[in-house]
């Protein structure tokens, strides 16, 4: 699983010219899926998320999370995390998962972040979308299961 978090003052995205999900300050998270990926790494990469603390303190440091500082979240799948470049020039998206496979875990990873009562919006899986982001800082924290699950999880 990939996610690349970035936190935000406003993201939105759009499919045929109607807006799906709208949020203000939080985090627009891009959603990859591997094939190897589990519905219990989902529920680690909720919890990693939501706790990550990336929001200014009243000392200005960024020590609170997406749950202290009342944000949202904007959930967009995104497949493309998963292209292998290494050959060639046209990515091969082999690593990531199939539909038949991603589906699920994606609506778990929706079902698991409002399991936080934090506002959730989505793309919807599988579509042509555009997607507005308003990186605030910048901060963009990329989480690779390869990473950060793998080692922590026997």
């Amino acid at each position: 699983m990939r996610a690349v978090v970035q936190r935000v003052t406003d993201g939105s995205v759009t499919i045929e010219d109607r807006v799906r999900g709208k949020i203000g300050k939080g985090f627009v998270v891009l959603l990859g899926i591997h094939t190897d990926d589990t519905p219990e790494m989902v529920d680690f990469f909720a919890d990693k998320i939501v706790n990550l603390r990336v929001f200014e303190d009243e000392a200005g440091k960024m020590n609170r999370s997406l749950l202290d500082a009342g944000g949202a979240i904007l959930l967009v799948s995104q497949f493309t995390l998963y292209a292998d470049c290494s050959h060639g020039r046209r990515p091969s998206f082999i690593e990531a998962a199939r539909p038949e496979k991603a589906i699920p875990l994606y609506e778990r990873m929706i079902e698991r972040l409002r399991g936080y009562s934090i506002p959730v919006e989505t793309g919807e899986f599988g579509a042509d979308m555009q997607v507005r982001i308003l990186n605030d800082g910048p901060v963009t924290i990329i989480l690779d299961s390869n990473d950060i699950y793998r080692k922590k999880v026997p």
